[in-house]
């Protein structure tokens, strides 16, 4: 069976859910290869194999982290070499898909994006996507070289599938060229204890309605309840009530989790396009007639003022 490479997004070891998501999809078209880059590859590799892969290549290089992403195209390149797999997995965030693109274009091969589904067809990977503001779903395949592939969060439900996951170490060689641009300084970011927005499976997102910054712990409070992530509109993020990391839209970050709530968002086509692929919408809104309406699976006509607190203590309750 052809092998798949599964670029590996990790801290310090500790594989982040999409990376679980990855191993899940690419067993459908392939064996899993994970390809694991810096540290803690000794705490990632039981994790990458009980989720199915069936090699984990390694590499820990200085370059990583002291240059932006293409020391790692370089180390993706070598084991694309290495492995000569039927397909390359990573996950579409701002990292994956830069690497992913850099990727395909050294090995002249055709890439994918933002791919919410993958299948095996007669002539390779079929990989779904939600396009036009996710109101059409088209069905694509690379039609030349090997498909490069990445993957939005939350498209599949990680499923464990033990392997041997042989830790194998992987030869690199930073190219001179791949170091132009240096990291010269680091601020960590204010961790807020909920999940990272892409990522999580509920998201509470408050808009232009909330009026006002002092007013977003009553989202906070329904997401906290949750334990979901908090996202914005782009009218609030644009206001200054909240930061732009957390915006979900076009010009944001798209989202698809689980349960999607939108308080206070009319549901113009830029919020749309960032949350439409989501399992079920609810939205809250005073206003009957707001486009929100259209999408939704459960929609409560309302002040969220009143509706959102009653909601977050019904949870609370019933959470007892």
């Amino acid at each position: 069976m052809a092998e798949v490479l599964v670029y590996v997004d990790h801290v310090d070891g500790a594989v982040r859910k999409p990376t679980l998501e990855l191993l899940t999809l690419a067993r459908r078209i392939g064996e899993p290869v994970a390809v694991h880059l810096g540290a803690g590859a000794d705490t990632a590799a039981p994790v990458l194999a009980e989720h199915g892969a069936v090699k984990v290549l390694t590499a820990d290089a200085p370059e990583f982290a002291e240059y932006l992403v293409a020391p790692k195209v370089d180390a993706l390149q070598a084991a694309y070499d290495a492995v000569s797999p039927a397909a390359v997995l990573l996950p579409s965030s701002a990292e994956g898909k830069e690497i992913g693109a850099r990727l395909a274009v050294r090995i002249g091969s055709g890439i994918i994006t933002d791919a919410v589904d993958l299948e095996a067809g007669d002539e390779g990977p079929v990989a779904t996507q939600s396009v036009f503001a996710a109101s059409f779903t088209t069905k694509s395949r690379v039609s030349k070289g090997t498909p490069v592939i990445t993957v939005k969060p939350n498209s599949a439900a990680p499923e464990a599938a033990p392997a041997a996951g042989t830790v194998e170490q992987l030869a690199v060689t930073v190219a001179e060229s791949s170091k132009g641009t240096k990291i010269v300084s680091r601020t960590a970011r204010e961790s807020t204890g909920r999940p990272e927005l892409t990522e999580a499976a509920i998201v509470v997102s408050g808009g232009r309605g909330v009026n006002g910054a002092e007013n977003f712990p009553v989202i906070e409070a329904l997401a906290d309840s949750l334990g979901a992530a908090v996202g914005a509109s782009r009218a609030a993020v644009d206001a200054g009530w909240y930061p732009h990391t957390n915006q979900v839209g076009q010009t944001g970050k798209s989202v698809s989790p689980q349960l999607y709530i939108a308080a206070g968002i009319s549901g113009a086509i830029q919020h749309r396009a960032g949350m439409q692929t989501s399992k079920t919408i609810v939205a809250i809104n005073k206003d009957a007639e707001a486009p929100i309406f259209d999408l939704v699976d459960y929609g409560v006509v309302g002040d969220l003022f009143d509706v959102v607190p009653a909601l977050t203590e019904e949870v609370k309750t019933r959470k007892g």
